[in-house]
């Protein structure tokens, strides 16, 4: 009996103790502080009005939706590709979702943890269409451009080396850099990843018609977000808000029917999933209505991904490897089980 008390009473202790830290300082300071992209057009970027939207700023609003209840208790701070591993080691930002690769050093050696990809992706090349390229390859000993501190210049390197081609490499420190160096003639390809030049091409340049991008991909590119590393409930709580996004389409449960779903669905997946059945979110330190919160007030994977970089968007990207994986692609939401 002793035993079994002492073990109960570590166990309540460590849960206690995983739940303190940045979801402690998060509440107590009422907002999330979100490091984003400086300006990437369905990733995230004020729109007209100031209002901040796309894809990495909307698993930051699902986050908060999931501890707060309101989506909108986010603040968002611009970083750049060098800025922006200090800005999440130093504490200024409570999460990093800036179309971030997912890499081993990544994950390993800066004290930071990857948390889930949001976004399949690969470096492409951006060309000036009256250039005639077809391919990378003919691209031999012209100038490409890319962004500091970003993983496409080892790739790149990588490259010439496997196809004993070289090219000339300028680093630049921001996409609007980037793409006035492109104008400017200075640089024959700009390389980034392939979304990032779609969004370039689309918004980016005043005559989108006049470039094209490459059909070469020479990396595989898993964007997601990131946080500090020993803080394990934080984790959770970023991890499980984004897979619950995933999860909710994987259902068939959308913004507009979720209060529908929560009423009738008789399949206990959804009932677990919106808080009908289990403590799934007391487990984090949440209320079980956490999944609930995000999919009325953000939506799920799908809704985002087509409002922000798919057809309703101005990128009009296909879902290719981001659909669910029972449309072929490699989304799948680990089971809330």
């Amino acid at each position: 009996m002793l035993k079994r008390l002492l073990l109960t009473t570590c166990m309540l202790l460590a849960c206690a103790a995983a739940h303190a830290g940045t979801l402690d300082t998060v509440r107590q300071k009422g907002f999330i502080s979100c490091g984003v992209n400086v300006g990437l057009g369905g990733f995230s970027m004020p729109d007209s009005k100031g209002v901040w939207r796309g894809l990495d700023v909307d698993a930051c609003r699902a986050v908060a939706a999931a501890v707060f209840g309101d989506a909108e208790k986010v603040r968002y701070i611009p970083t750049t590709g060098t800025s922006r591993f200090a800005a999440l080691q130093s504490g200024e930002i409570d999460i990093l979702a800036r179309n971030t690769t997912f890499t081993y050093v990544r994950d390993v050696t800066i004290g930071l943890r990857m948390v889930m990809v949001n976004f399949y992706d690969g470096q492409g090349f951006l060309v000036h269409k009256d250039a005639k390229v077809a391919h990378l390859a003919d691209l031999a000993g012209g100038t490409v451009c890319l962004l500091q501190g970003s993983t496409h210049e080892m790739n790149l390197v990588d490259w010439m080396k496997q196809h004993n081609i070289s090219f000339n490499i300028v680093l630049l420190d921001t996409t609007d850099i980037l793409i006035k160096t492109m104008l400017s003639g200075r640089c024959d390809a700009a390389s980034s990843d392939s979304s990032n030049l779609a969004s370039i091409r689309g918004a980016g340049v005043p005559n989108p018609d006049d470039f094209v991008i490459l059909p070469d991909r020479i990396s595989k590119e898993p964007l997601g977000p990131m946080v500090r590393r020993a803080d394990d409930n934080w984790l959770d709580v970023v991890r499980w808000s984004m897979m619950a996004m995933v999860e909710a389409e994987e259902n068939g449960i959308t913004s507009a029917n979720a209060d529908q779903m929560l009423a009738e669905s008789g399949n206990p997946t959804v009932q677990r999933l919106l808080g009908k059945s289990g403590d799934f979110g007391k487990q984090m330190g949440l209320d079980n209505a956490f999944a609930l919160n995000i999919i009325k007030q953000v939506g799920n994977y799908g809704e985002s991904y087509e409002r922000n970089v798919g057809m309703g968007s101005s990128l009009k990207l296909d879902r290719g490897p981001n659909a669910l994986w029972t449309n072929g692609g490699l989304m799948y939401a680990i089971p809330f089980r």
